[in-house]
């Protein structure tokens, strides 16, 4: 039985993913180097110690990424301080439906929890959550475990009766090796096939999440 779903926050619940994309090409323009939307995407939701290595893989050892990823932040700031964040469609439908059913809500983020705090209060859904946890507060992020089995044990839920829901496949693989049911909301690009064996469902918007959610309670 599935007692509780577990958010990722850039991508399902605020739609920043296209901004961090053009911010990450700027910034690395600005320092010489060019960035595509596969290098890009590969990078979604990556912790800085598997970012690092991968970043200098495709764009050079000699590439700066905390000088590139500091000017990127900076970029991002200044656009979210000049038009705030956007939340996803069917966010509130979801959460709406999750707590009139007595479900747990939780995030779990790549984002620092100031930031998480920051951008999820903007936009009147923090205190709708269980628990807020990020990356920084656990050993390895994403694409590893830790996040997930740290927010489960928050709720008190074990993973298995949990509902992750993604936009990437680093995400989706977090969740999975935890234990996690995984279903992708996808927002810039859908799975990889290996990706998509992971898959507990697929939904095109959050809404879409209920019925997989009603089938599996079955």
């Amino acid at each position: 039985m599935i007692k509780a779903v577990i958010f990722d926050m850039d991508g399902v619940l605020i739609d920043t993913e296209k901004y961090l994309f053009r911010y990450w090409k700027q910034a690395a323009s600005e320092a010489g180097y060019e960035l595509t939307d596969q290098i890009l995407l590969g990078m979604r939701s990556l912790a800085s110690e598997f970012a690092v290595p991968y970043f200098k893989e495709y764009v050079g050892e000699h590439a700066d990424y905390a000088a590139i990823r500091s000017r990127r932040k900076e970029l991002m700031s200044q656009h979210i301080a000049a038009n705030g964040v956007e939340k996803k469609p069917k966010v509130d439908e979801l959460l709406d439906y999750l707590h009139a059913h007595g479900y747990k809500t939780a995030v779990a983020t790549a984002t620092d929890p100031e930031r998480a705090k920051q951008y999820l209060t903007s936009i009147g859904i923090y205190e709708k959550f269980d628990q807020v946890v990020c990356a920084t507060m656990v050993p390895h992020g994403k694409p590893m475990p830790d996040v997930y089995l740290y927010v489960c044990e928050q709720i008190g839920e074990k993973p298995e009766e949990c509902i992750a829901i993604e936009d990437s496949d680093n995400g989706v693989l977090s969740a999975y090796r935890a234990g996690c049911n995984v279903v992708m909301v996808p927002d810039l690009a859908g799975p990889k096939p290996e990706t998509a064996e992971l898959l507990t469902g697929f939904a095109e918007n959050l809404a879409e999440v209920i019925p997989i959610l009603e089938q599996m309670q079955g």
